[in-house]
């Protein structure tokens, strides 16, 4: 009688932690995790900022009081569960570039804001002129501003490799690490922000713990560990307006997605969408949601399974190697909730 009084207990503390859950998840401020590349390459549009913008990104993040966090304070929120009462902001850089450590890398030491800097060490290893050296990454690393992560060994479309393939190219970079710095790292950003379910099995057989997409959208405690969004910017993608439009994003909270590979055939392509929200996600029934199949973006038809749970309805197959969706919803506050998944087509160019 006791044990089935305890098995009963269980299941209602159980109930009532997803209850507590949902309701935090609904209310949470969300942090904005922003991915740059190169800074003043302004040859290369796509994966550029300029310096002027950038700075006039970092004061309108101070003019909206936004606090900046480091990758080690995400961790605490989203592992350890610790609270926050106010929107964040984390700022990761990819790649490595030399213009990073030329430019970029003196605005955010001089004002002293903390970033996580994502590489891949082969071309380090190489002293190719147009990346960082391991001296520069010792410096950031030694600054206990920048914190250094993961980005494989090569760089290479590792998302189409077998597993064996991936094992050994993650491998290769921690060795480098560790003969470079001493350590391994913790986070990982996956590159081309490409990965499938085998991929992020890899990923946390290596240990690392958060690791993070080219999906747009806002981070909080709901989202995949390993699946974790960010907002590119870029010339195209930083000017004033649009970055406040971003900043002003609130997370979209979801118990589950499928299909839950987003690496899929050209058999599953297009894939059979399928979003579960929380309940306490209210005018589900004004949702809106874009995605780029047949090469082009445009609004696409939503199916109610149930109340909260929708599908989304592609009309033609993903023709491009990467197929995105977003969706947002405007919220009672009049700001919008923003949701992103990238997939990847496996034959697609």
């Amino acid at each position: 009688m006791k044990k089935i009084s305890n098995f009963i207990l269980g299941l209602i503390l159980l109930f009532n932690f997803g209850l507590l859950n949902a309701h935090a998840y609904q209310n949470e401020k969300g942090i904005i995790g922003l991915m740059y590349h190169r800074f003043e390459e302004n040859k290369y549009p796509t994966t550029n900022v300029r310096l002027k913008e950038f700075n006039l990104q970092l004061e309108i993040i101070n003019q909206n009081k936004i606090e900046f966090i480091s990758i080690d304070e995400l961790r605490k929120i989203l592992i350890e569960n610790k609270s926050y009462d106010s929107k964040k902001v984390l700022i990761t850089v990819d790649d490595a570039f030399r213009s990073f450590y030329d430019n970029g890398w003196k605005i955010l030491k001089e004002k002293k804001i903390p970033f996580i800097l994502f590489f891949n060490t082969r071309e380090v290893n190489a002293n190719n002129p147009n990346y960082m050296t391991w001296d520069q990454v010792r410096e950031i690393h030694n600054s206990k501003i920048g914190t250094i992560g993961g980005h494989s060994f090569s760089h290479e479309y590792l998302v189409n490799k077998s597993e064996s393939e991936i094992k050994e190219d993650l491998e290769k970079s921690h060795k480098d690490f560790l003969r470079e710095l001493s350590f391994r790292p913790k986070y990982f950003s996956y590159p081309f922000g490409e990965y499938s379910s085998t991929f992020k099995k890899i990923v946390k057989e290596f240990n690392y713990e958060l690791a993070f997409g080219q999906h747009s959208g806002v981070i909080d405690k709901s989202k995949d560990l390993f699946e974790l969004p960010r907002y590119p910017v870029n010339e195209s993608y930083g000017k004033a307006e649009r970055f406040l439009t971003l900043l002003n994003t609130k997370p979209f909270p979801f118990k589950s997605f499928k299909p839950e590979n987003k690496f899929i055939t050209k058999f599953e392509n297009p894939p059979k969408i399928e979003i579960e929200f929380f309940k306490e996600i209210t005018n589900l029934e004004k949702i809106n949601c874009f995605a780029n199949d047949g090469g082009e973006w445009s609004k696409k038809k939503i199916s109610f399974i149930e109340k909260n749970w929708i599908k989304v309805n592609l009309d033609k197959k993903f023709t491009t190697r990467t197929g995105r969706i977003n969706c947002s919803l405007l919220d009672k506050d009049n700001q919008w909730r923003w949701l992103g998944f990238q997939f990847v087509v496996e034959g697609n160019n």
